[in-house]
């Protein structure tokens, strides 16, 4: 009778020490297990996997990769935004020896806040009337204030100040080389604020203007297109800089076009007629 009581006991006492046994056993196993998930998810967290990109992701990079290789503004394009506030067109109006009135068309540049415009004076010399059109629309009549003819430069002065007045940038020339860029913004045959674009072709030429004794000396010479109208304009570097006032070409016909030598004044000669510093 003693063992059957005690039977049930030891059976109960046996199936602890054996679980007991199995924890033992699988405590290792467990913490093995434990250790492995810490790892796996301490490299996930030091060494994230990439983002698998879905299709419209994919879209939107290529668009910003083609954004960013899209190619800044030509220089012409910027020169001509800088330069095109400070353009000025000028009318003339002169009698012929007939006493006939014939009038003439030119090219000018604000220089200063008294809206002085530099210009050549062969294109303002014998008119008996002046008028200037600013690039916002203000129409003056404007009288010769200072005339330098060894240089063919004149200034002149409005009677009536526009609104917005923007000076043009003043360049050095002495800094530029053959083969740089250049621009011509002006007035050609009438045609408003229009630009041509090329290089400077040399430097201090001599130049005679048709009907003239008067010799020009330390011209630039540029193949940038220059025409009737373009006379006094601005010629610029590539950013927008003047550095010379256009003053005629060369064509040894007897038409007055353009066939790639244009001449500009030096700005530091040309500004000096106004007072102003070269640059």
């Amino acid at each position: 009778m003693e063992e059957r009581k005690n039977g049930p006991s030891e059976a109960r006492q046996t199936r602890w020490d054996h679980l007991q046994k199995g924890v033992k056993q699988a405590a290792p196993f467990a913490g093995g297990v434990l250790a492995a998930l810490l790892a796996v998810l301490l490299y996930n967290i030091l060494f994230p996997q990439p983002h698998q990109l879905t299709e419209r992701e994919v879209n939107d990079k290529v668009a910003q990769a083609l954004a960013s290789t899209t190619p800044a503004p030509a220089f012409s394009a910027q020169v001509y935004e800088i330069i095109q506030p400070s353009l000025v067109l000028i009318e003339t109006k002169l009698a012929d020896a007939e006493n006939e009135s014939q009038h003439g068309l030119g090219s000018g540049v604000v220089i200063d806040d008294a809206a002085d415009i530099l210009t050549s004076l062969h294109v303002v010399a014998d008119a008996s009337e002046i008028r200037v059109t600013f690039a916002d629309g203000t129409e003056s009549s404007a009288q010769i204030i200072v005339k330098q003819p060894e240089h063919d430069i004149a200034v002149l002065r409005p009677d009536n100040l526009p609104k917005l007045l923007v000076p043009a940038v003043l360049g050095n020339p002495n800094v530029m080389r053959v083969g740089d860029e250049a621009f011509v913004v002006g007035n050609p045959f009438g045609l408003y604020s229009s630009m041509s674009a090329g290089v400077i072709s040399g430097f201090d030429r001599t130049f005679q203007p048709p009907n003239s004794n008067q010799k020009l000396q330390g011209m630039i010479q540029v193949d940038a297109a220059v025409n009737p109208g373009n006379s006094g304009g601005p010629l610029l570097n590539r950013y927008g800089e003047v550095i010379g006032i256009v003053t005629g070409i060369v064509n040894p016909t007897d038409q007055n076009f353009f066939i790639g030598i244009g001449f500009a004044v030096p700005i530091d000669v040309a500004a000096a007629a106004a007072g102003s510093p070269p640059y």
